[in-house]
Formats: C-alpha cells, sequence, structure tokens
C-alpha cells in the first residue's frame, strides 16, 4: 500500500485529490497539508511514501518543504503537482530534490501513475514539461559529448526509456533484460552523468537533446 499526503493551499483541490486517490487500490491518503510548513511537519508525523506538493504554497512554499524533506531520514519520495509549467519553477523544484513533476492537467490515469512510478524509484517528467525542458535549454547548452561519451551503448537504451517515463520493468520487457540489469545499468547511468538520480538524468537528456537523439554511443 502506497501513503500518500497531499500538500496544497487549496482545499477543494486537496478534496478532489483524495477522493480520486481513495477510489485506487493500492493507494491510501494519510495526511494533508495548506502550506509547506505543515507539509513537512504532517511527512515526519505520517511518514508517507509519496508526497504530492504544490509548488506555490504560503509560508513555506512547495520547493522549500522539498528541500527540506531531502533531509528526512528514509525521507519520501516528492511529486510536485502544480499548473506552473515555467523554466524556473521546474528547475527550482528538480533542484530541491523532487522526483516528479507534474502539471495539474494531467489526466487521473497520469497522476495515479505517477505516484506508483515514484513510489518505485523511477522518475517522473510530463510531457509537456519535457518539451519544454527541450525546447528552453537544449537550443543554448547544446549536445554534452563529453558525458554522453561516457555512456555504453545499453545505457544510451536505457537512458532514452527512462526519458521516455518507462519503469524498470518496462524497461527491462522493451530491451530484453532483467530487472537486476536494468538497475545496473542506471547505477552506471547516474555515477557517468553525475546526477543525483533519476529525474535529473531525464531532465539531462531533454535538456542536451541526447532523448531526441538516435545516435547511441559507439562503445559496449
Amino acid at each position: 500500500m502506497i501513503r500518500v499526503l497531499l500538500a496544497d493551499d487549496d482545499a477543494l483541490v486537496r478534496s478532489g485529490l483524495k477522493a480520486l486517490l481513495r477510489a485506487e487500490p493500492g493507494i491510501t491518503v494519510v495526511g494533508e497539508a495548506a502550506d509547506g510548513a505543515e507539509a513537512v511537519r504532517a511527512a515526519l508525523e505520517h511518514r508517507p511514501d509519496v508526497v504530492v506538493m504544490d509548488i506555490r504554497m504560503p509560508v513555506h512554499d512547495g520547493v522549500s518543504a522539498t528541500r527540506d524533506l531531502m533531509a528526512v531520514p528514509d525521507r519520501p519520495r516528492v511529486l510536485v503537482l502544480t499548473t506552473f509549467d515555467l523554466d524556473e519553477v521546474v528547475d527550482d523544484a528538480i533542484a530541491a530534490g523532487a522526483d516528479g513533476f507534474l502539471l495539474k492537467r494531467a489526466t487521473p490515469e497520469e497522476l495515479i501513475a505517477g505516484i506508483h512510478a515514484v513510489a518505485s524509484g523511477d522518475a517522473v517528467v510530463s510531457p509537456a514539461v519535457a518539451r519544454r525542458l527541450f525546447a528552453s535549454h537544449a537550443a543554448r547548452i547544446g549536445p554534452d559529448h563529453m558525458r554522453a561519451g561516457r555512456l555504453t551503448d545499453r545505457e544510451a537504451d536505457v537512458l532514452r526509456a527512462m526519458a521516455r517515463g518507462l519503469s524498470n520493468t518496462e524497461i527491462a520487457r522493451t530491451l530484453h533484460l532483467s530487472v537486476e540489469t536494468v538497475k545496473t545499468h542506471v547505477k552506471h547511468i547516474l555515477a557517468k552523468l553525475d546526477v543525483r538520480d533519476r529525474t535529473q538524468a531525464v531532465v539531462w537528456s531533454y535538456r542536451t537533446g541526447f532523448a531526441y537523439r538516435s545516435d547511441p554511443p559507439t562503445r559496449d
């Protein structure tokens, strides 16, 4: 059972999310918060697996709350759910440690899948946000040949699959690998790209255009 905490300053939004998630087998809502400070306190009290976090909240915003949660032992995964897809909002949330980023116009199915994904350790970046990242960054940052060149062909395949939002299990099935082998590739990808987690690896792949290129590195 995935334990979820909802953090949003809009009571109607929290109510709608709670009704949606309570009807979903395998998910239980263990708490709510109306601002970032309350979200941190509620997370310490209820020990959720996933915090669904709004960005713009009073007292203590979602970015600051996410940053605070990163210091919590056995910290929860954070799925940012917001109406804002501005570049600086995405950058700040990811830099703070968010594990995923969805827009509030996401479908119920996308939200539920996102909660399951981040709970299992996968990264989630909505397609709209991914396109924005690529459009706003790739032109001025360009390909990162140095770090891309560190990846083997198979690691490049795995990273592009991650960028498409596939879980480890889905990647294993698609590439005809074991899940453990995929996990090993992911570990190597994070080390070679010098990024903290899957979310940062996925964002790097969009910002540099790597996710869109069909020419993988040339090593096995």
